[in-house]
Protein backbone atom coordinates (compact mmCIF):
# COMPACT_ATOMS: atom_id res chain seq x y z
CA UNK A 1 0.00 0.00 0.00
CA UNK A 2 1.58 3.88 -0.68
CA UNK A 3 -0.18 7.11 -0.27
CA UNK A 4 0.20 10.80 -0.03
CA UNK A 5 -2.15 12.97 1.49
CA UNK A 6 -2.64 16.20 3.65
CA UNK A 7 -2.09 14.07 7.31
CA UNK A 8 1.09 12.24 5.66
CA UNK A 9 3.77 11.37 2.90
CA UNK A 10 3.23 7.65 3.48
CA UNK A 11 0.64 5.15 4.43
CA UNK A 12 1.97 5.00 8.28
CA UNK A 13 2.20 9.17 8.84
CA UNK A 14 -1.74 9.20 7.21
CA UNK A 15 -2.55 6.37 9.24
CA UNK A 16 -0.99 7.63 12.21
CA UNK A 17 -2.56 11.18 12.25
CA UNK A 18 -6.44 9.75 11.70
CA UNK A 19 -6.05 7.55 14.78
CA UNK A 20 -4.40 10.71 16.77
CA UNK A 21 -7.60 12.66 15.18
CA UNK A 22 -5.22 15.82 13.35
CA UNK A 23 -6.71 17.40 10.59
CA UNK A 24 -5.04 17.90 7.12
CA UNK A 25 -7.35 21.07 6.79
CA UNK A 26 -5.35 24.37 6.43
CA UNK A 27 -5.78 27.87 4.98
CA UNK A 28 -4.92 28.45 1.67
CA UNK A 29 -1.33 30.04 1.21
CA UNK A 30 -1.76 32.14 -2.36
CA UNK A 31 -2.54 35.49 -3.10
CA UNK A 32 -5.47 34.36 -5.37
CA UNK A 33 -7.75 33.08 -2.52
CA UNK A 34 -8.84 36.77 -1.42
CA UNK A 35 -11.12 36.57 -4.66
CA UNK A 36 -13.05 33.51 -3.52
CA UNK A 37 -15.44 32.83 -0.43
CA UNK A 38 -13.76 29.37 -0.10
CA UNK A 39 -9.95 30.21 2.02
CA UNK A 40 -9.30 25.91 3.18
CA UNK A 41 -8.16 23.19 1.05
CA UNK A 42 -5.96 19.99 2.11
CA UNK A 43 -3.09 20.19 0.56
CA UNK A 44 -0.28 17.38 0.65
CA UNK A 45 2.05 17.42 3.66
CA UNK A 46 4.89 16.82 1.85
CA UNK A 47 4.80 18.07 -1.98
CA UNK A 48 5.48 15.36 -4.50
CA UNK A 49 7.94 17.28 -6.76
CA UNK A 50 10.35 17.07 -3.93
CA UNK A 51 10.17 13.51 -3.96
CA UNK A 52 10.71 13.27 -7.47
CA UNK A 53 13.84 14.63 -9.97
CA UNK A 54 14.22 17.76 -11.62
CA UNK A 55 13.64 15.90 -15.20
CA UNK A 56 10.32 14.67 -13.59
CA UNK A 57 9.08 17.87 -12.46
CA UNK A 58 8.78 19.46 -15.31
CA UNK A 59 7.43 16.70 -17.29
CA UNK A 60 4.56 15.69 -14.83
CA UNK A 61 1.18 16.73 -13.24
CA UNK A 62 0.90 17.13 -9.58
CA UNK A 63 -1.20 13.89 -10.10
CA UNK A 64 1.05 12.56 -11.71
CA UNK A 65 3.86 13.00 -9.42
CA UNK A 66 1.78 12.27 -6.51
CA UNK A 67 0.58 8.80 -8.14
CA UNK A 68 4.15 8.19 -8.61
CA UNK A 69 5.67 8.94 -5.28
CA UNK A 70 2.05 6.51 -3.94
CA UNK A 71 3.23 3.95 -6.37
CA UNK A 72 6.46 3.53 -5.54
CA UNK A 73 5.55 2.93 -2.00
CA UNK A 74 2.84 0.37 -2.42
CA UNK A 75 5.36 -1.70 -5.02
CA UNK A 76 8.01 -0.83 -1.99
CA UNK A 77 5.57 -2.03 0.22
CA UNK A 78 4.94 -5.13 -1.74
CA UNK A 79 8.49 -6.26 -2.63
CA UNK A 80 9.88 -8.00 -4.04
CA UNK A 81 7.60 -8.65 -6.41
CA UNK A 82 9.06 -10.76 -9.26
CA UNK A 83 6.44 -11.00 -12.45
CA UNK A 84 6.72 -11.21 -16.28
CA UNK A 85 5.69 -7.58 -17.20
CA UNK A 86 3.45 -9.26 -19.69
CA UNK A 87 1.22 -10.36 -16.24
CA UNK A 88 1.99 -6.58 -14.72
CA UNK A 89 -1.53 -4.08 -15.25
CA UNK A 90 -1.67 -0.67 -14.00
CA UNK A 91 -4.79 0.44 -13.08
CA UNK A 92 -5.13 4.69 -12.26
CA UNK A 93 -8.14 6.54 -11.53
CA UNK A 94 -8.76 10.34 -11.94
CA UNK A 95 -11.46 12.55 -11.01
CA UNK A 96 -9.99 15.77 -12.91
CA UNK A 97 -6.66 14.54 -14.07
CA UNK A 98 -3.73 17.02 -15.06
CA UNK A 99 -6.29 20.27 -14.88
CA UNK A 100 -3.24 22.20 -12.56
CA UNK A 101 -1.20 21.89 -16.22
CA UNK A 102 -4.09 22.88 -18.65
CA UNK A 103 -5.08 25.86 -16.59
CA UNK A 104 -1.67 26.92 -15.88
CA UNK A 105 -0.34 26.41 -19.66
CA UNK A 106 -3.77 28.64 -21.32
CA UNK A 107 -2.32 31.21 -18.72
CA UNK A 108 1.06 31.57 -20.40
CA UNK A 109 -0.15 31.15 -23.98
CA UNK A 110 -2.42 34.17 -23.22
CA UNK A 111 0.63 36.06 -21.60
CA UNK A 112 3.65 35.35 -23.88
CA UNK A 113 2.28 33.41 -26.92
CA UNK A 114 2.42 29.42 -28.21
CA UNK A 115 6.13 29.50 -27.98
CA UNK A 116 5.78 29.44 -23.99
CA UNK A 117 3.58 26.60 -23.73
CA UNK A 118 5.34 23.57 -22.54
CA UNK A 119 6.23 21.09 -25.48
CA UNK A 120 5.49 18.47 -22.23
CA UNK A 121 1.66 19.98 -22.11
CA UNK A 122 -0.29 17.05 -23.41
CA UNK A 123 1.31 14.09 -21.71
CA UNK A 124 1.12 15.74 -18.41
CA UNK A 125 -3.01 16.93 -18.71
CA UNK A 126 -3.95 13.40 -19.97
CA UNK A 127 -6.41 11.75 -17.54
CA UNK A 128 -4.50 8.50 -18.11
CA UNK A 129 -1.18 10.39 -17.66
CA UNK A 130 -1.14 9.23 -13.93
CA UNK A 131 -1.73 5.36 -15.20
CA UNK A 132 0.88 6.30 -17.74
CA UNK A 133 3.88 7.20 -15.89
CA UNK A 134 3.04 4.24 -13.30
CA UNK A 135 3.45 1.88 -16.45
CA UNK A 136 6.39 3.31 -16.56
CA UNK A 137 7.79 3.41 -13.65
CA UNK A 138 7.51 -0.29 -13.68
CA UNK A 139 7.68 -1.64 -17.01
CA UNK A 140 3.89 -2.81 -16.69
CA UNK A 141 3.14 -4.27 -20.53
CA UNK A 142 -0.63 -6.34 -19.05
CA UNK A 143 -2.95 -3.04 -19.81
CA UNK A 144 -2.21 0.49 -18.35
CA UNK A 145 -6.01 1.42 -17.77
CA UNK A 146 -7.72 4.77 -16.14
CA UNK A 147 -11.18 4.81 -14.81
CA UNK A 148 -12.54 8.39 -14.74
CA UNK A 149 -15.37 8.19 -12.54
CA UNK A 150 -15.67 11.37 -10.35
CA UNK A 151 -14.64 10.95 -6.74
CA UNK A 152 -15.33 7.04 -7.19
CA UNK A 153 -12.36 7.07 -9.69
CA UNK A 154 -9.73 5.65 -7.23
CA UNK A 155 -12.08 2.64 -5.75
CA UNK A 156 -13.41 1.80 -9.23
CA UNK A 157 -9.25 1.58 -10.68
CA UNK A 158 -9.10 -1.38 -7.43
CA UNK A 159 -12.37 -2.97 -8.88
CA UNK A 160 -10.75 -2.76 -11.98
CA UNK A 161 -8.18 -4.35 -11.50
CA UNK A 162 -9.81 -7.60 -9.50
CA UNK A 163 -11.55 -7.97 -12.96
CA UNK A 164 -8.20 -7.79 -14.68
CA UNK A 165 -7.11 -10.56 -12.36
CA UNK A 166 -10.04 -12.61 -12.58
CA UNK A 167 -10.30 -12.34 -16.03
CA UNK A 168 -6.95 -13.97 -16.17
CA UNK A 169 -5.20 -10.92 -17.86
CA UNK A 170 -3.18 -10.38 -15.19
CA UNK A 171 -1.18 -11.77 -12.02
CA UNK A 172 -0.30 -8.67 -10.08
CA UNK A 173 -2.16 -5.20 -10.62
CA UNK A 174 -1.06 -1.95 -9.28
CA UNK A 175 -4.44 -0.05 -8.89
CA UNK A 176 -5.69 3.39 -7.17
CA UNK A 177 -6.32 7.15 -7.58
CA UNK A 178 -4.99 10.53 -7.66
CA UNK A 179 -6.01 14.14 -7.95
CA UNK A 180 -4.64 17.39 -7.17
CA UNK A 181 -5.98 20.07 -8.53
CA UNK A 182 -6.30 22.56 -5.20
CA UNK A 183 -7.07 25.88 -7.71
CA UNK A 184 -9.07 28.99 -8.15
CA UNK A 185 -11.57 27.84 -11.07
CA UNK A 186 -12.27 24.27 -9.36
CA UNK A 187 -12.41 26.35 -6.01
CA UNK A 188 -14.82 28.64 -7.26
CA UNK A 189 -16.70 26.51 -9.27
CA UNK A 190 -17.55 24.37 -6.40
CA UNK A 191 -18.56 27.05 -4.29
CA UNK A 192 -20.92 28.31 -6.97
CA UNK A 193 -22.87 24.63 -6.33
CA UNK A 194 -22.55 25.65 -2.73
CA UNK A 195 -20.53 22.26 -2.61
CA UNK A 196 -18.54 23.95 -0.11
CA UNK A 197 -18.03 24.27 3.46
CA UNK A 198 -17.27 27.99 4.32
CA UNK A 199 -15.72 27.79 7.73
CA UNK A 200 -12.54 29.65 6.69
CA UNK A 201 -12.03 31.05 10.66
CA UNK A 202 -11.83 27.05 11.88
CA UNK A 203 -10.04 24.93 8.68
CA UNK A 204 -10.07 22.12 11.22
CA UNK A 205 -13.37 21.84 12.08
CA UNK A 206 -14.23 22.66 8.51
CA UNK A 207 -15.19 18.97 7.38
CA UNK A 208 -18.08 17.71 9.75
CA UNK A 209 -19.13 14.33 7.93
CA UNK A 210 -22.50 13.51 9.14
CA UNK A 211 -22.64 16.18 12.19
CA UNK A 212 -25.91 18.48 12.17
CA UNK A 213 -23.76 21.51 11.39
CA UNK A 214 -22.16 20.23 8.37
CA UNK A 215 -21.89 22.83 5.86
CA UNK A 216 -19.60 21.18 2.57
CA UNK A 217 -17.08 19.16 1.97
CA UNK A 218 -13.38 20.38 2.13
CA UNK A 219 -11.40 19.93 -1.40
CA UNK A 220 -8.29 18.31 -1.11
CA UNK A 221 -5.45 16.42 -2.68
CA UNK A 222 -3.07 13.27 -2.57
CA UNK A 223 -2.84 10.24 -3.93
CA UNK A 224 -3.07 5.92 -3.17
CA UNK A 225 -2.28 2.69 -4.40
CA UNK A 226 -2.38 -0.94 -3.65
CA UNK A 227 -0.87 -3.73 -5.36
CA UNK A 228 -3.13 -6.59 -5.80
CA UNK A 229 -2.23 -10.04 -6.19
CA UNK A 230 -3.56 -13.62 -7.46
CA UNK A 231 -3.97 -15.35 -4.45
CA UNK A 232 -2.35 -18.41 -5.50
CA UNK A 233 0.74 -16.06 -6.89
CA UNK A 234 0.91 -13.90 -3.60
CA UNK A 235 1.05 -17.44 -1.17
CA UNK A 236 3.53 -19.18 -3.80
CA UNK A 237 5.92 -15.77 -3.36
CA UNK A 238 5.34 -15.74 0.49
CA UNK A 239 3.60 -12.24 0.27
CA UNK A 240 2.51 -10.45 2.78
CA UNK A 241 -0.83 -9.91 2.36
CA UNK A 242 -2.52 -6.77 4.48
CA UNK A 243 -5.94 -7.87 3.50
CA UNK A 244 -8.05 -10.11 0.97
CA UNK A 245 -9.90 -7.54 -1.69
CA UNK A 246 -13.54 -10.27 -1.42
CA UNK A 247 -15.89 -8.41 -3.60
CA UNK A 248 -16.69 -4.94 -5.35
CA UNK A 249 -19.86 -3.61 -6.28
CA UNK A 250 -20.10 -1.06 -9.05
CA UNK A 251 -23.27 0.39 -10.07
CA UNK A 252 -24.76 3.72 -11.43
CA UNK A 253 -27.87 5.97 -10.60
CA UNK A 254 -28.65 7.03 -14.52
CA UNK A 255 -30.83 9.92 -11.69
CA UNK A 256 -29.27 13.23 -11.67
CA UNK A 257 -25.50 14.58 -12.96
CA UNK A 258 -25.03 15.68 -9.15
CA UNK A 259 -27.84 14.74 -6.90
CA UNK A 260 -27.21 10.98 -5.03
CA UNK A 261 -29.87 8.45 -5.57
CA UNK A 262 -29.90 5.84 -2.61
CA UNK A 263 -31.42 2.89 -4.22
CA UNK A 264 -28.05 2.86 -6.74
CA UNK A 265 -25.89 2.82 -3.03
CA UNK A 266 -27.80 0.55 -1.93
CA UNK A 267 -27.36 -1.53 -4.65
CA UNK A 268 -23.86 -1.50 -5.21
CA UNK A 269 -23.33 -2.18 -1.36
CA UNK A 270 -25.45 -5.72 -1.84
CA UNK A 271 -23.35 -6.08 -4.91
CA UNK A 272 -20.65 -5.83 -3.28
CA UNK A 273 -21.60 -8.34 -0.15
CA UNK A 274 -23.00 -10.58 -3.01
CA UNK A 275 -19.42 -10.76 -5.21
CA UNK A 276 -17.82 -11.53 -1.44
CA UNK A 277 -20.13 -14.26 -0.55
CA UNK A 278 -21.22 -12.38 2.81
CA UNK A 279 -24.07 -10.64 4.10
CA UNK A 280 -25.08 -7.36 6.07
CA UNK A 281 -24.32 -8.94 9.13
CA UNK A 282 -21.00 -10.12 8.42
CA UNK A 283 -19.91 -6.75 8.08
CA UNK A 284 -17.93 -5.04 10.89
CA UNK A 285 -16.96 -1.73 9.59
CA UNK A 286 -17.60 0.29 6.94
CA UNK A 287 -15.46 3.68 6.27
CA UNK A 288 -17.95 5.56 4.04
CA UNK A 289 -17.42 7.87 1.74
CA UNK A 290 -19.28 11.04 3.90
CA UNK A 291 -18.31 13.91 2.34
CA UNK A 292 -19.88 16.63 4.53
CA UNK A 293 -22.40 17.69 2.16
CA UNK A 294 -25.93 18.16 3.81
CA UNK A 295 -27.66 15.63 1.39
CA UNK A 296 -25.01 13.68 0.40
CA UNK A 297 -24.30 12.11 4.08
CA UNK A 298 -28.22 11.42 4.97
CA UNK A 299 -28.58 9.58 1.56
CA UNK A 300 -25.28 7.20 2.43
CA UNK A 301 -26.39 7.01 6.13
CA UNK A 302 -29.96 5.68 4.90
CA UNK A 303 -28.29 3.55 2.30
CA UNK A 304 -26.07 1.64 4.45
CA UNK A 305 -28.70 1.37 7.00
CA UNK A 306 -30.34 -0.23 4.69
CA UNK A 307 -27.94 -2.53 3.18
CA UNK A 308 -26.02 -3.95 6.37
CA UNK A 309 -27.95 -2.91 8.81
CA UNK A 310 -26.89 -0.43 12.35
CA UNK A 311 -24.52 -2.54 13.88
CA UNK A 312 -21.29 -1.74 11.68
CA UNK A 313 -18.72 0.12 13.21
CA UNK A 314 -18.26 3.38 10.69
CA UNK A 315 -16.15 5.99 10.35
CA UNK A 316 -15.69 8.95 7.62
CA UNK A 317 -11.75 9.35 6.94
CA UNK A 318 -12.92 12.83 5.08
CA UNK A 319 -13.24 14.50 8.23
CA UNK A 320 -9.48 14.54 8.98
CA UNK A 321 -8.33 14.42 5.52
CA UNK A 322 -11.09 16.42 3.46
CA UNK A 323 -12.10 15.33 0.18
CA UNK A 324 -9.35 13.83 -2.29
CA UNK A 325 -11.65 13.42 -5.28
CA UNK A 326 -10.60 10.85 -7.26
CA UNK A 327 -7.84 9.82 -4.86
CA UNK A 328 -10.16 9.36 -2.02
CA UNK A 329 -11.49 5.81 -2.54
CA UNK A 330 -7.96 4.63 -3.04
CA UNK A 331 -6.95 6.25 0.12
CA UNK A 332 -9.52 5.22 2.23
CA UNK A 333 -9.80 1.46 0.64
CA UNK A 334 -6.09 1.46 2.36
CA UNK A 335 -7.61 2.53 5.69
CA UNK A 336 -10.18 0.23 5.99
CA UNK A 337 -7.63 -2.23 5.51
CA UNK A 338 -5.75 -1.04 7.91
CA UNK A 339 -8.61 -0.94 10.75
CA UNK A 340 -9.74 -4.75 9.95
CA UNK A 341 -5.47 -5.69 10.10
CA UNK A 342 -4.90 -3.39 13.59
CA UNK A 343 -8.66 -4.34 14.58
CA UNK A 344 -8.95 -0.14 15.19
CA UNK A 345 -11.66 2.13 13.80
CA UNK A 346 -10.29 5.90 13.66
CA UNK A 347 -12.77 8.72 14.88
CA UNK A 348 -14.89 11.29 12.86
CA UNK A 349 -13.38 14.74 13.53
CA UNK A 350 -16.22 17.35 14.27
CA UNK A 351 -18.88 15.32 14.86
CA UNK A 352 -20.35 16.55 17.99
CA UNK A 353 -24.41 15.75 16.90
CA UNK A 354 -25.44 13.30 14.03
CA UNK A 355 -27.80 15.08 11.92
CA UNK A 356 -31.10 14.08 11.96
CA UNK A 357 -31.79 10.80 10.40
CA UNK A 358 -28.54 9.83 10.77
CA UNK A 359 -28.62 6.25 12.26
CA UNK A 360 -25.13 4.60 12.52
CA UNK A 361 -22.68 3.13 14.85
CA UNK A 362 -19.97 6.25 14.23
CA UNK A 363 -16.76 6.54 16.68
CA UNK A 364 -16.42 9.57 17.98
CA UNK A 365 -13.78 11.40 20.12
CA UNK A 366 -11.12 8.28 19.91
CA UNK A 367 -10.13 5.15 18.29
CA UNK A 368 -12.52 2.08 19.00
CA UNK A 369 -11.02 -1.24 19.25
CA UNK A 370 -13.26 -3.52 17.01
CA UNK A 371 -13.31 -7.44 16.36
CA UNK A 372 -14.33 -7.91 12.44
CA UNK A 373 -13.14 -9.90 10.15
CA UNK A 374 -15.09 -8.02 7.18
CA UNK A 375 -15.79 -4.28 6.30
CA UNK A 376 -16.74 -2.16 3.44
CA UNK A 377 -15.36 0.95 1.83
CA UNK A 378 -18.04 3.38 0.35
CA UNK A 379 -17.17 5.82 -3.22
CA UNK A 380 -19.51 8.04 -4.85
CA UNK A 381 -19.13 10.25 -7.71
CA UNK A 382 -21.17 13.10 -9.68
CA UNK A 383 -22.66 11.07 -12.79
CA UNK A 384 -24.34 8.81 -10.73
CA UNK A 385 -20.68 6.60 -10.22
CA UNK A 386 -21.46 4.37 -7.14
CA UNK A 387 -18.26 2.09 -6.10
CA UNK A 388 -18.32 -0.38 -2.71
CA UNK A 389 -15.46 -2.34 -1.68
CA UNK A 390 -15.13 -5.89 0.31
CA UNK A 391 -12.13 -6.22 2.54
CA UNK A 392 -11.84 -9.10 4.77
CA UNK A 393 -8.61 -10.48 6.83
CA UNK A 394 -5.70 -11.65 4.94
Amino acid sequence: MGATTPLGADVQATWGGLLAGRSGITPIDAPWVTRLPVHIAGSMLQDPYAEVDRVQRRRLDRSQAAALVAAREAWSDAGPVEVEPERLAVVVGTGIGGALTILDQHDRMGERGQRAVSPYTVPRLMPNGPSAVVSLLLGARAGTHAPTSACASGAEAIAVGALLIRAGRADVVVAGGTDACIHPLSLGAFAQMRALSLRNDAPDQASRPFDRDRDGFVMSEGAGMVVLERGDFARARGARVHAALAGAGVTSDAHDITLPDGAGQVRAIEEALRDAGLTGGDIGHVNAHATGTPQGDIVESRAVTAAVGDHAVVTAAKSATGHLLGASGAVEAILTVLALKESIVPPVRNLEKPGDGIELDLVTGSPRPIDATAALSTSFGFGGHNVVLTFTRG
